[in-house]
């Protein structure tokens, strides 16, 4: 029996959540395989219910996260006794005791398009710390024995940062977990919902951040409504612009200020965060799904919005096009005039939405968790068998770093 450790302390929203929610299902139903998670302890209610998977809660988990992995973590890992390291935060113990899959999938780090953005915010700060964690990351791609990314464009950009070998394993989707819960909205959600029924309702899945590119969304909302004449629009939000309402240091002020300057407060319906297992509920409710990210690893809504029978129009990224194929239609990243000319062409055209509709339902079950989590485990199996390969290179590499 393989003992896997997973250290998920990192995830906490966005896609480093929806993997651990969705992987580790899978991993419990492995009869041969044996699991510890390191997870915050404010997630814990979220994941009861596992027989085979045990979890450690670090407490007063420090400000400092990193060094907190760095310096308790390999001790933890020795003493559960466990065979192979998963780090899914895109940061990999530099001394890891056991073989170790590092999970890749940040692509700010990467991003000149995000470093360009903060620097016109004037996030000098955000800048400087953004730069710092890149250079972590990058080394770890280094200290990992393997590094996974989601998608073959991002592991092809890692590539070409790191001049190390990366590969790609696309995320999955579980079309009949997603759609599991049937309980309803919560009550003002579903105010929310029902006050915009008449209207084009396009859906954005996302936390306020920069690199989502909100703002580019926002601009294209006037000429929006100039084309599609007296049909209203709604954009569905799963956050809120106001201060203090997301999770990270992204600052909403500048999204908030450009809707009230555009007079387009009223086309913008922020439904606050949705619970994952209720997202389907949102996605059968919009008519469109547009998302203007400038930069991105996977982009699991896309894949939900696909299998939800939604048209897709999406910014025009190689991990985009790699993900929804034809099933989507694309415009230039920072073209407002673009996103929204493609979104009314799509809106004024039944045929065109239901054409895009029946290749997106196809192209969802491309992706799958069970086979994501088969070739991770795979993986894992591999470096165990090389395992005293792996020991004389590591050896070898720390001599050639003494000598240097």
């Amino acid at each position: 029996m393989m003992h896997l450790f997973i250290n998920s302390l990192a995830a906490s929203a966005g896609g480093g959540l929806t993997y651990i929610r969705n992987v580790l299902p899978h991993l419990d139903a492995k009869p041969d395989v044996r699991v510890t998670v390191a997870l915050s302890s404010v997630l814990r209610d979220e994941f009861r219910g596992f027989r085979n998977i045990d979890f450690l809660e670090p407490q007063g988990l420090p400000v400092r996260r990193f060094w907190y992995e760095q310096s308790e973590l390999p001790e933890l890992i020795r003493g559960c006794r466990a065979d192979v390291l998963l780090s899914t935060g895109n940061i990999a113990l530099r001394k890891s005791p056991v073989p170790q899959v590092l999970l890749s999938r940040n692509s700010i780090y990467t991003s000149e398009d995000f470093y360009r953005d903060l620097r016109s915010r004037h996030e000098y700060r955000m800048w400087v710390d953004t730069h710092l964690r890149a250079l972590i990351a990058r080394r770890s791609i280094r200290w990992a024995n393997v590094t996974v990314a989601p998608s073959q464009a991002f592991a092809s950009e890692l590539s070409r940062w790191t001049d190390a070998r990366v590969l790609a394993i696309h995320h999955g989707f579980d079309r009949e977990a997603f759609n599991r819960d049937s309980g309803p909205l919560a009550p003002e959600v579903e105010e929310k919902l029902r006050a915009a029924e008449g209207s084009l309702k396009l859906l954005f899945v996302s936390h306020y951040n920069y690199y989502r590119n909100f703002e580019t969304l926002i601009r294209a909302l006037p000429m929006l409504r100039d084309q599609m004449g007296r049909r209203p629009i709604k954009l569905l939000l799963t956050c809120s612009l106001a201060t203090g309402k997301n999770p990270g240091s992204y600052r909403s002020g500048t999204a908030a200020e450009l809707m009230r300057k555009l007079g387009v407060s009223d086309m913008v319906v922020e439904l606050g965060a949705i619970p994952y297992r209720q997202l389907h509920l949102l996605y059968r409710r919009a008519d469109v799904y547009v998302t203007p990210a400038y930069t991105e690893t996977f982009a699991h809504p896309l894949v939900e919005a696909m299998a939800s029978g939604l048209p897709v129009v999406a910014s025009d990224l190689p991990v985009h096009r790699e993900i929804c194929g034809d099933a989507a239609v694309y415009f230039p990243r920072f073209s407002a005039e673009a996103l929204a000319g493609t979104v009314t062409r799509v809106a004024l055209s039944p045929e065109t939405s239901r054409r895009m509709a029946v290749l997106g339902l196809e192209r969802s079950r491309q992706f799958s968790w069970k086979t994501h989590v088969e070739r991770i485990l795979e993986l894992c199996r591999t470096l165990l068998d090389s395992k005293p390969k792996l020991a004389t290179k590591e050896a070898g590499s720390g001599a050639a770093e003494v000598e240097s």
